[in-house]
């Protein structure tokens, strides 16, 4: 079983873009964000309707190309999650080796869940605490966009599946998450969690040995890690999880959490109206998200 993350993951050379999905004067569009720009690419005669498609059409590059004169302004714009429609999102919960646990065996394989794409919101988008919870937690991670069809995946070859990478805060719902051993209820309310701000193409990433992950709440940290202490590592959960199911342009891995999240801190703190949960990752920017009960 591996223990390190492969330095550089992607199948995109040479093109670099940071990809948003966004609402603009009640029409949904996607394109590249450009400084504080968004060059729309849906506009463009031929294009595909939505960015999930684009992916999966592997049409980026000619549609940067072709753009011109379709720029709206970022402050103009509301960013949805990347793929709003994303047909699968599956996650698995840790995944860091961290001094604290440097003793604890690693486990053979990880714990895996499902969210469904209408549990997450897009940036500086409100966050929902369910009103039937005081438990309302969160966990700052690293999301894998998937680009190109595979089913059953060498691990070898799983950078030619990859499209980007997003910041992705997993709003957990820990008394719900615990009714039983499946955590989908507690992981599962509606825009308890987000995605985004966009999709980072794997030329903007930085080497994982310098890229970290940091989670704050009103402007304290909680949660910082360098990304290549995962033990399961992006090649490894492409192939696992295409072993099982089919994965399609536009479907989501969420990699998993490190310590510091509400629930395991000594008191516990969990998430009220009014917070702030920022989660920044070098190379993507900052998912921002205020929340609302």
């Amino acid at each position: 079983m591996p223990r390190h993350v492969a330095r550089r993951i992607g199948g995109s050379k040479g093109l670099a873009m940071k990809l948003v999905s966004f609402e603009f004067a009640e029409t949904v569009g996607y394109g590249s964000l450009e400084g504080d720009a968004v060059v729309r690419f849906d506009t463009i005669p031929g294009a595909a309707p939505d960015l999930k498609a684009a992916i999966g059409l592997e049409q980026l590059a000619d549609l940067r190309l072709r753009a011109s004169g379709s720029v709206l302004s970022l402050a103009d714009i509301r960013l949805l999650p990347p793929i709003p429609n994303a047909a699968k999102i599956l996650c698995i919960a840790t995944n860091y080796r961290e001094p604290q646990n440097a003793d604890a065996p690693l486990p053979d394989y990880p714990i895996v869940f499902t969210r469904f794409a209408d549990s997450l919101t897009g940036h500086t988008q409100p966050l929902r605490k369910p009103s039937v919870s005081a438990m309302y937690d969160f966990e700052g991670e690293l999301a894998v966009i998937i680009g190109r069809r595979g089913f059953q995946i060498a691990r070898e070859r799983a950078h030619e599946h990859v499209a980007g990478f997003c910041c992705f805060n997993d709003g957990s719902v820990r008394d719900w998450q615990r009714h039983t051993t499946q955590f989908a209820p507690g992981k599962n309310f509606y825009r308890s969690g987000s995605v985004g701000p966009w999709i980072v193409t794997p030329d903007e990433m930085p080497d994982f040995s310098s890229a970290h992950l940091r989670t704050t709440v009103n402007g304290v940290l909680k949660q910082e890690i360098c990304l290549d202490r995962m033990i399961f590592d992006i090649p490894w959960l492409v192939a696992y999880f295409s072993t099982f199911t089919p994965l399609a342009p536009g479907d989501i891995i969420a990699t998993g959490t490190p310590s510091g999240f509400g629930s395991k801190r000594n008191p516990p703190e969990f998430l009220t109206p009014g917070d702030v949960v920022e989660v920044d990752i070098t190379g993507i920017g900052t998912l921002r998200n205020s929340v609302t009960e």
